[in-house]
């Protein structure tokens, strides 16, 4: 495996030349670019919603422009999200993690600056795209510079809580920017912050890439990335139209053809995007179905959180944001004890762990009332479902990333983002279905109602988090098992 850090050279009479008298980077500092690359790409996920008033009076968006400024982002995300990860093996980790970053950047400024709703809806998928090239190097960086072990394990676990916390500080941070500043901030913040990040990246990553130079697999990279984004298309209709009209129901069964046909093509070339070994590995196949079955409901836990403080306990967007801060911290000490968990229980237990304090947490959370004290109806049960959410995540992570060869890294790692984000689109179209399904008929904004549906939703998130967890209990492997 290429080594990261630069190392300095000696020249020939013994001393150190001018360009190498730099010194290498601690791990620190390379975990913190590969980390600050992540918090931004999932930041922007959740960031922008407190801005959608703003942005509908000044740019003229209707109810259906207003939902494409979140989903033009997330389709784009989730849609080239293995592309991105198979781009960085063959081309180079550090080439993509640049590339995707000054795309997201640009893409960022364009939006802030944009003067019609389609400029803005353009910039927000150019940031969608940007993203996806940039995430799968994130973590592939990481693991690549860090070897296996506890050592790894701790990065990991910053990789995981940073990026827990970006989703987490979106509402926080966009609620302030719009609050104090203006709604464009919350797009051009990012360009500063991505600068830096971006002239730190060049100065101290080396390049690394997978050992072959095989062509990337044009036939599979289209089926995927068509059949994602068509999938993910059809997720955010439901929220419109529901499940079963044409508008939703063609582009989901669609997305599945095209992924099915992704898979029977992957069967026959030589060098695929997604090699089916992959998902024979019992670490890669059963770490990803518990991210995209955790992400479905811990995705939905801010949205509808942030929903019953305003909609029902009438906060102010900064407040709302600001009630979330222990549940931002609490996702980030989770992963952060982690490791130590890991070591003591093994990953797989230690999961199994997070998951039932997770679920803890939304089975308190569906108590809610319409006048729910703060402490008993938001922070503590918002504590416990992030608490666990992050000590489950990162022992997931170091299962899915461990059980691949080096030459996939950069894919298993797009892998883990893509389950992830198809996690997160397709429990909020789910879950959105059911607390509208409670609050039909009747008085359907009265907060008693809304409570009702938001109850709903923790319950049913709570129910599938512990079948998630049985699941887990016996599907991921034991420590001393073969991964590979």
């Amino acid at each position: 495996m290429t080594p990261m850090l630069r190392a300095p050279e000696e020249s020939s009479a013994g001393r150190t030349s001018n360009s190498a008298a730099r010194t290498a980077p601690p791990t620190w500092l390379l975990v913190a670019l590969a980390c600050s690359g992540q918090f931004l790409v999932v930041l922007d996920v959740s960031v922008v919603n407190v801005a959608l008033p703003s942005v509908r009076a000044d740019l003229g968006l209707g109810g259906a422009g207003l939902q494409w400024v979140v989903n033009a982002y997330t389709i784009a995300f989730a849609g080239f999200m293995l592309l991105g990860g198979r781009a960085g093996d063959l081309y180079g980790r550090k080439r993509m993690f640049l590339v995707g970053l000054t795309l997201f950047t640009l893409a960022s400024l364009g939006g802030g600056l944009a003067q019609e709703g389609w400029q803005l809806l353009a910039a927000r998928a150019a940031q969608g795209l940007g993203a996806a090239v940039l995430a799968p190097s994130t973590l592939t960086l990481l693991t690549a510079a860090v070897p296996e072990g506890p050592a790894r394990a701790r990065a990991i676990a910053t990789w995981m809580a940073v990026g827990a916390g970006g989703g987490a500080a979106g509402g926080l941070v966009g609620g302030v920017l719009v609050d104090f500043l203006d709604w464009r901030w919350v797009l051009l913040i990012n360009v500063p912050v991505g600068a830096v990040i971006l002239a730190g990246s060049v100065r101290w990553l080396s390049e690394s890439r997978a050992g072959d130079r095989r062509r990337l697999d044009l036939p599979g990279a289209v089926l995927v990335t068509a059949g994602l984004a068509t999938l993910a298309y059809g997720i955010v209709q439901t929220e419109a139209v529901g499940w079963t009209e044409a508008a939703a129901l063609f582009p989901l069964l669609a997305g599945v053809a095209l992924l099915g046909a992704f898979l029977a093509a992957e069967a026959r070339t030589k060098a695929p995007l997604m090699p089916p070994k992959l998902l024979r590995i019992r670490s890669v196949a059963s770490a990803n179905t518990a991210m995209l079955l955790s992400g479905s409901v811990t995705f939905c836990m801010w949205y509808f959180m942030t929903l019953y403080a305003q909609n029902v306990l009438g906060y102010t967007p900064l407040e709302a944001g600001l009630a979330g801060m222990p549940s931002s911290l609490a996702v980030v000490l989770g992963a952060k004890l982690a490791p130590r968990l890991m070591r003591v229980l093994g990953a797989r237990h230690a999961v199994v762990l997070g998951m039932l304090v997770s679920t803890a947490g939304f089975g308190w959370q569906s108590t809610m009332t319409a006048d729910g004290a703060y402490m008993t109806a938001i922070m503590i049960p918002g504590v416990l479902m992030m608490t666990g959410a992050g000590l489950a995540g990162t022992p997931l992570a170091a299962l899915a990333t461990s059980g691949a060869a080096p030459g996939d890294a950069g894919l298993v790692s797009g892998l883990v983002n893509t389950s992830r984000t198809m996690g997160g689109s397709l429990g909020l179209a789910v879950m959105s279905t059911v607390a509208a399904s409670r609050t039909t008929g009747g008085d359907a904004a009265a907060p008693e109602a809304l409570t009702a549906g938001y109850a709903l939703v923790f319950r049913t998130g709570g129910v599938v988090l512990f079948a998630a967890t049985l699941l887990m209990l016996v599907w991921l492997p034991r420590d001393d098992d073969d991964r590979d």
